[in-house]
This record gives C-alpha cells, sequence and structure tokens, in this order.
C-alpha cells in the first residue's frame, strides 16, 4: 500500500549538491558570466574627483541605445580589481559589495557587459530564466500580461510564492501600458513597431520558502516581423540560448490549412491575415540558424512550452471540420493546479493539443520533433473570448494561461507532478 502511494508522486529531482556559487546569467543583455566578474555602481558622487564625478556610461548608453532609451550621465564604475580584498564584502562565497578609498560602501552590482543593476540574488541561486518567442501577430504582448496578471493573482498564492516586478520602473510600465488598457479598459494593445524596440520586461517569482530560487521570466516586447529575420533575431539570440525554459506562442490562424475554417467575426481583417503571418515552422528555421544549429547534436535540450494561444477561437470552426476540437474539448476548461503540477490535466491536454498540431501543420510539428528534445503542447486563451475591432466586451476569463509556466516550474525542479488516484 505504501509503494502505491508513493507511486502517485513523481518527486522532484534529488537535490543536488549545492556549489560554492553559481554563474549568472544577467536578465537585460543575457551574457553569462562569474559572480567574481561584476562591477560596481558607486554610491556617491565627488565633483572635485574626476574618477567619481557624474560621468558617460558608454557600456550601459550603448544597450540603451538598442533599445531607443535616453542616455543619461550616472555615478562611477568600481572595478572590484581596484579594490583591496579587506575591503571587500562576501555572503555565501559571492562578492556582493566594495568600499571605495572615501570610506563609502556600495552594493550595486552591474553586469561586467551591459552595466545594468543585477538582481540581488544574482550568484546565490542559480539564474533561471524564462523566455517567451513567437511569430507576428501571435499575441505574444497579450499573454505576456494575461499570465503576469494571472500569476500575480492566482497562480503565485497556490504555490506559496509572490510574482514581483525587478523594479518600481518596468512595474509602472507594465500596468500603465499593458495591465490598464486590457483588464481596466478593455483595449486591445497596439501592435509592436519594429523600429521602437522596448527594453525587457523582468519579473521574479519568488517562493516564500527561502531555499527555493527566484525564477526569472524575462519578456521582450520585439514586434513578431523580427523573429524570422536572422539579423533582427541576433540581439535577442543569447536570450535565448541562455534561457532555462522558453514558451514558445503559436496562433491557429498562423495555420494555413486551419486558417479559413475558422468562422469568426475579426472586423474585417481575415483576408489581411493571409498576407502578413508568418509560418510557425519559418520561427522555428530562424531559432535553428541562430542557435540551435550550435548546440551539441543540433537540438536543444531546454525545457520548449508550445502554446496554442486563442484557443476560444477553436470553437468557431466550422462543423464539418469538429473532428479537430471537439464542443466539450479540455482547451475550452479552465484548470487551476494548486501546490503540483496535475499529471492528469497535463497529459490531457498535452495529447489533445499535440495530435491537432500534427493534423493541421504536420511540417512544424516535425520541425519541432527534430530540433527539440524537450517539448509538451498546450492551449491558452489569454482573454477567453474573441475582441471584436480592438475591444474586449464581458467579463475577462483568461483560460489555462498559467499551465505551460507551471510545467516549467516541475520541469525545471521547483515543483512535484501529481498522478491521478
Amino acid at each position: 500500500m505504501l509503494g502505491y502511494l508513493k507511486s502517485l508522486f513523481e518527486k522532484k529531482p534529488p537535490e543536488k549538491e549545492r556549489p560554492p556559487y553559481y554563474s549568472i546569467v544577467c536578465p537585460y543583455c543575457f551574457n553569462k558570466f562569474e559572480p567574481d566578474d561584476v562591477v560596481f555602481r558607486a554610491g556617491h558622487i565627488k565633483d572635485n574627483d574626476d574618477d567619481f564625478m557624474l560621468q558617460e556610461d558608454e557600456r550601459l548608453n550603448s544597450w540603451r541605445r538598442k533599445f531607443n532609451l535616453s542616455e543619461v550621465d550616472m555615478e562611477a564604475v568600481i572595478l572590484p580589481s581596484t579594490i583591496p580584498d579587506s575591503y571587500k564584502t562576501y555572503v555565501q562565497n559571492v562578492l556582493v559589495a566594495v568600499t571605495d578609498r572615501y570610506g563609502e560602501t556600495t552594493r550595486r552590482r552591474l553586469c561586467p557587459y551591459c552595466h545594468n543593476e543585477l538582481p540581488i540574488s544574482a550568484g546565490k541561486v542559480p539564474s533561471n530564466i524564462i523566455s517567451i518567442v513567437g511569430a507576428s501577430q501571435v499575441g505574444k504582448s497579450v499573454y505576456m500580461t494575461s499570465l503576469i496578471h494571472t500569476l500575480q493573482h492566482t497562480t503565485a498564492s497556490n504555490f506559496n510564492a509572490a510574482c514581483m516586478p525587478l523594479s518600481a520602473e518596468i512595474s509602472r510600465k507594465f500596468r500603465q501600458h499593458y495591465h490598464e488598457p486590457i483588464f481596466e479598459r478593455g483595449s486591445m494593445l497596439q501592435s509592436t513597431n519594429p523600429n521602437e524596440q522596448q527594453e525587457p520586461f523582468i519579473f521574479q517569482f519568488v517562493f516564500k520558502d527561502e531555499r527555493e530560487a527566484p525564477l526569472t521570466i524575462v519578456f521582450f516586447d520585439v514586434a513578431g516581423e523580427g523573429m524570422v529575420q536572422r539579423e533582427y533575431l541576433d540581439i535577442y539570440a543569447s536570450h535565448i540560448k541562455n534561457s532555462s525554459g522558453i514558451l514558445f506562442l503559436v496562433d491557429p490562424l498562423q495555420i494555413r490549412s486551419i486558417r479559413d475554417k475558422i468562422q469568426i467575426n475579426v472586423g474585417g481583417e481575415q483576408g489581411e491575415f493571409a498576407n502578413r503571418y508568418d509560418e510557425p515552422r519559418e520561427v522555428v528555421i530562424s531559432l535553428f540558424e541562430n542557435f540551435i544549429a550550435h548546440q551539441s547534436n543540433s537540438k536543444t535540450d531546454i525545457p520548449t512550452a508550445i502554446v496554442l494561444t486563442k484557443s476560444d477561437m477553436l470553437q468557431y470552426l466550422k462543423e464539418e471540420d469538429s473532428e479537430y476540437i471537439q464542443p466539450n474539448s479540455n482547451v475550452f476548461r479552465n484548470v487551476v493546479h494548486q501546490g503540483y503540477l496535475d499529471a492528469s490535466e497535463f497529459e490531457n491536454i498535452n495529447g489533445e493539443i499535440g495530435r491537432f498540431i500534427e493534423k493541421v501543420d504536420r511540417p512544424f510539428k516535425d520541425a519541432v520533433d527534430v530540433y527539440f528534445s524537450n517539448t509538451a503542447y498546450f492551449g491558452v486563451s489569454a482573454l477567453g473570448t474573441n475582441p471584436v475591432n480592438k475591444q474586449i466586451s464581458g467579463v475577462i476569463n483568461p483560460t489555462r494561461v498559467d499551465e505551460p509556466f507551471i510545467w516549467l516550474l516541475h520541469k525545471l525542479g521547483y515543483i512535484a507532478r501529481r498522478d491521478a488516484t
């Protein structure tokens, strides 16, 4: 009996022996480096000292120019190599502070490549980063908004955690430009302009159990057109390559074989969709060219959730095409995973969406199988309804939006999986 009960749970992977410190992946530029490679931002200004007056930080400004951000003079950058060992502070074998020649101590650690300020936990815990990718019009911005909303209001409490923006500035921009338009005014977001890049939105899923490392969610509001343009994707290649998990978004309307089978009012734009949609397989090819081809066996083992977005649209399939998705499908039913990944619910949706993708876009499914070794399939609706003329009527009801994230929590060893009794 005891053995049977144990079999109901797939335990979290056994804890590995903790290393003295962890390599850091910068959540801004995604370069990877060791904790001793960090530099520091001075905590004060000395107008009569050239080394400590306000000055241009070329590395930071170079990064900010990529995202059309303003450039400002900053406090000095302090290199730890110029500081005697007795004036350095270590916590858990990680350099966290230095004291300069004026006796001023700073804990503002910077990435040595882009000079953005690092999270407090960097180096003390694994740098687990989840990235969101997908082609144009797939709904990345809307999904990101709905996912963060759901994580903050539901998922975090179900897993004894909190979902927090990395800075007050990120919190303000997310609220004003994403959350308020959708969840308070019922308005759809404007399409991202590829000529107006934005800095990444960074959130941390922080567990109340201090022994658990935070999980970082990074979202570039990059125009989807860029995901199939090699020179554009170069900016984000290291972002994806150094991720611990990937949310790969696919829109039903990307799939040519099913696009004309959906009977739905899309504000007269249905005919335009066919001309501006990129096939999902083209995004896979871009990812292959930019980083998968350079991996062992030309395959990536990064856990990748293939997420079919706008799943509510599938209810508008013509009756003769009902064999694709049945009206009583799991896709249209919301599920709450609480404390663990419900294996029965996961296997049902994984199988159903996997079979659907295979039926309607076999080339994409084959490409995923060839280049990704650790995948699962999901169906989500960020809003629970189809907007008409860019307006959302009625109650916004996100459906299964956090399920891919919860699967990644399991794959990364944060939570257990529970099988059906």
